[in-house]
């Protein structure tokens, strides 16, 4: 079970699914004064800028708009901000990058989990990411047999897998230990367009075991107070844009305020297309099933 489980914030589309299929985010900008931006499947592929991308972002900070990037990467805001500025986007075009993992790693700090002092966690990351549990006052372990809960913040597919770390989970849930989800995207969009395991993919695993999670970043309520605390604006000037229904889209109806679909990112092939935009029936069907709909859908971030 989820230790932070979202209430029921989906509603009945059944003919009156409304939204706008969009041919960028310009006329967004004329909307709203605040941006929450998505990383992955909408700026970049986590190798190289998406077309455009760095283009509407410039256009947008010229607008003179406030730009938080709101990603549910595990790793830290400056190590973001460092990997972004190697895909050619500066610094100076967004306000701050507020990650995943900083909200996982700020509750710990301020004790929200009343762990007990040097507690042992298990560490769920890449190799060499050991450093994304530093500054918290935890020990860790490679022996779930040793550690008071489970830290999960990033995976390294197909070398990492849901599959491969099942036996670690089976024994963390006999033991009833906490997960702490610092990464909830279920998947994430390779530079090939093929859609990898992310760690809320591990995460849902050890739930369907038996064992709780808390989980921190999109869509949960946490990380949107903080970002709006960055922006200073009214919710009703602020969208959100990325390319997920179960996170960008539902955090956004969560905390109330309006969003934009990317279909070119992690739903791409669930929409029929027609010269370069998604139609809007396949829009229509998918957003039924989901039970959530966008306010707005986009082909992609570009101006």
């Amino acid at each position: 079970m989820s230790a932070h489980a979202l209430p029921d914030c989906s509603r009945s589309l059944k003919g009156a699914c409304r939204f706008e299929i969009l041919e960028g985010v310009s006329s967004l900008g004329q909307r709203y004064d605040g941006f929450l931006l998505d990383q992955w499947g909408v700026l970049h592929d986590g190798v190289n800028a998406y077309p455009g991308a760095i283009e509407a972002l410039s256009a947008l900070r010229e607008a003179g708009k406030k730009i938080v990037i709101l990603s549910n990467s595990g790793r830290r805001g400056s190590e973001n901000e460092t990997l972004l500025a190697r895909m050619g986007f500066a610094r100076s075009l967004y306000d701050m990058i507020v990650s995943a993992g900083d909200d996982a790693r700020d509750a710990i700090l301020k004790g929200e989990f009343n762990f007990k002092p040097g507690a042992t966690c298990f560490l769920l990351s890449r190799d060499g990411e050991n450093h994304l549990a530093d500054g918290l006052g935890l020990e860790i372990t490679g022996d779930i047999r040793e550690a008071d809960f489970i830290f999960n913040l990033s995976m390294d597919p197909p070398h990492q897998s849901v599959a491969g770390w099942m036996p670690t989970l089976a024994e963390a849930a006999k033991r009833g230990l906490l997960m702490i989800c610092g990464n909830p995207d279920y998947v994430r969009v390779a530079p090939d367009g093929t859609l990898l395991e992310a760690p809320g993919a591990v995460a849902r695993a050890y739930e369907k075991l038996g064992g709780t999670v808390a989980y921190h970043g999109k869509p949960y309520r946490r990380i949107y107070q903080t970002c709006l605390e960055i922006m200073r604006l009214p919710k009703h000037q602020v969208i959100a844009i990325g390319d997920s229904l179960d996170h960008d889209v539902t955090g956004a109806r969560h905390c109330g305020i309006d969003s934009a679909l990317v279909a070119g990112g992690i739903h791409r092939g669930e929409f029929a297309w027609d010269a370069g935009k998604p139609q809007a029936e396949s829009c229509s069907r998918l957003f039924e099933t989901a039970a959530i709909s966008p306010d707005f859908v986009v082909p992609a971030f570009r101006w």
